[in-house]
This record gives C-alpha cells, sequence and structure tokens, in this order.
C-alpha cells in the first residue's frame, strides 16, 4: 500500500514504494479458469503493481494501487502456454527475465510468431490478438506490463482455446 508523499513519514514513504522479491508469491490461482481448456495453460502471476486483467486483486496487500498501468511476472512452465487474446483498451508489454518465450501475433487466422529470450521484448498495440508459449524445457519467467490503471478483461475469439470457457 502506498502512503500518501505529502502527510507520510517520508521513511514511511518510501519504503511503500518497495516492493521485494520475497515478499511476492506466485498465484496460480488467478488464471487457473483457463485450465479448464487444458492443463497446458496452467501459469503463475507474481503481482507487483496492480492486478493485472484478469483478476480482482484490489485487496492484495502486497501490491501498490496502479495509476496507470500494470507490472507482474508470469511463469510460464515448460510447455505452457498463454492462449490467443486481445487486450482491447491498452498496450501489452512482454521483458523475458529467464527461460524463451514465442509470441504469436494473430491476424485473420494467421499468426506470425517469433522466440524470445534472455532481455528480449515486445510490446503488442491495444486491439492486437496474441498468444504466449513455452517451447523449451525449463520455466520461462518474463515481466508483463499492461498500459492501464485496471485493463479491461480481455477477450478470447473463436480461434483462442479459452473461447468460450467461464471463469466460475
Amino acid at each position: 500500500m502506498t502512503l500518501e508523499y505529502g502527510t507520510a513519514d517520508l521513511k514511511e514513504f518510501t519504503d511503500s514504494l518497495i516492493l521485494t522479491r520475497g515478499s511476492r508469491h506466485e498465484d496460480w490461482d488467478t488464471l487457473g479458469f483457463q485450465a479448464k481448456a487444458g492443463d497446458q495453460f496452467k501459469r503463475a502471476q507474481i503481482r507487483y503493481v496492480g492486478s493485472g486483467a484478469t483478476g480482482n486483486h484490489e485487496n492484495d496487500n502486497r501490491t501498490i494501487a496502479s495509476r496507470g498501468f500494470t507490472f507482474s511476472n508470469m511463469l510460464l512452465p515448460a510447455g505452457a502456454e498463454g492462449p490467443e487474446h486481445t487486450h482491447h483498451d491498452a498496450e501489452e508489454a512482454f521483458f523475458v527475465l529467464e527461460g524463451e518465450v514465442e509470441v504469436g501475433v494473430h491476424r485473420d487466422g494467421q499468426v506470425e510468431k517469433r522466440t524470445l529470450g534472455y532481455r528480449d521484448m515486445i510490446v503488442v498495440p491495444a486491439g492486437v490478438p496474441r498468444s504466449l508459449k513455452n517451447n523449451g524445457d525449463k520455466d520461462a519467467l518474463f515481466c508483463v506490463i499492461i498500459g492501464a490503471q485496471k485493463p479491461q478483461i480481455p477477450t478470447y475469439p473463436e480461434t483462442s482455446a479459452m473461447h468460450g470457457v467461464t471463469r466460475d
């Protein structure tokens, strides 16, 4: 929880801006509904700023409230996938920290794929469908930045394995 700059003790305010790796946890449940479409969709979100786009984690006191973007890490196990979906209201960026991530950009039934490795990045504009896959034999860890305070829940087109999958 970030304190108010003008009224908080400066030491306490500064401490409220810092998020350590040790205070994070892997949340395997926030995207758990996607495993209904197959075990390959199991992955963990590790939140830092905001809730991301698929969960309601405003009460997560380990994060800093979003003021204009969300920031998390995604742990994508070997063989795991992030299904095709579209963020209509915000661009999304991925920055690879460990492993390799194959990113697919989709249009009219076609998919253009690129493999990103350590310190590689892709920025996907709002309205562009994309997917992810870890084709490697070890976990991939990457930063996910979404350029909105609270992004709209993404949509899953008919070509996505998530099309018709519900969150309940």
